[in-house]
């Protein structure tokens, strides 16, 4: 499996509050989870976007089907590839 980072934007979506912005988390997961990735961790963010998604997917169509989830909830989204920082040390170590 792979991991991905989502940066989320809510600007798209009506949201009438915050309970009902964190209510659909558990939906995503379920969702996510139906295309056989696992969401990891999400985390409100402050800045330029509102929440990061992180989660692992089997492959890359694996990735595409969890981001279109955040999409299918009126929910812009930057998804990227990610590998943590051990990982990354490793890979500059064989160069």
């Amino acid at each position: 499996m792979a991991t991905y980072a989502s940066l989320v934007r809510t600007a798209d979506r009506d949201v009438q509050n915050a309970q009902e912005l964190a209510s659909i988390w558990g939906e995503i997961r379920t969702e996510i989870a139906e295309h056989e990735a696992e969401l990891l961790d999400s985390y409100a963010v402050l800045g330029e976007w509102d929440f990061l998604v992180v989660f692992d997917a089997p492959d890359r169509e694996g990735a595409f089907k969890a981001a279109l989830t955040l999409r299918r909830h009126d929910l812009s989204a930057q998804t990227m590839p990610v590998t943590d920082t051990d990982a990354f040390a490793h890979l500059v170590d064989e160069i």
